[in-house]
């Protein structure tokens, strides 16, 4: 088994909020890969069909997994999703699609599956609200980071 001498971060939240914007800003200030779960499907064409009722290709989770798994495995990877679990994947989002993650967004929704699917501790609830939050966020991400390799090496 190997030892990560980096952690991994995955960036979620519904789309627009900035996660893209501070997951490069993220990545060029520490030296962390960034790596982006749409472009990489797309990339890699990890598709398993199309559903009609989103109007977007779906995900294949499993060759995602697959694809993710090496390049995450030493960590010091930043990995950028709207989601902590895999959902139908979509470029530009409209109509339903959209309306989901709105209220995805006012429930709480993908705050709760992180809860339910990692170490409490691990998950942290970031404002993306106002230009300001992207820095004050950035500079607790890399002190969480920072704690993370005092603590892990």
């Amino acid at each position: 088994m190997k030892i990560m001498k980096r952690p991994n971060i995955l960036l979620t939240g519904t789309p627009g909020v900035g996660k893209t914007t501070l997951g490069k800003e993220l990545a060029e200030r520490t030296g962390l890969t960034y790596i982006n779960i749409g472009d990489l499907a797309q990339e890699g064409q990890l598709f398993d069909g199309f559903d009609d009722d989103y109007q977007c290709p779906v995900l294949d989770e499993d060759r995602v997994v697959d694809e993710l798994e090496n390049k995450m495995a030493n960590g010091g990877v930043i990995v950028d999703y709207h989601g902590c679990d895999f959902f139908p994947e979509r470029w530009g989002y409209t109509g339903k699609k959209l309306q989901d993650n709105v209220q995805c967004e006012i429930f709480q929704t993908i705050y709760e599956e992180a809860m339910e699917a990692y170490k409490e501790d691990i998950v942290h609830q970031l404002p993306s609200n106002k230009p300001e939050d992207l820095e004050s966020n950035m500079e607790r991400i890399v002190e969480w980071m920072e704690q993370w390799i005092k603590n892990n090496n």
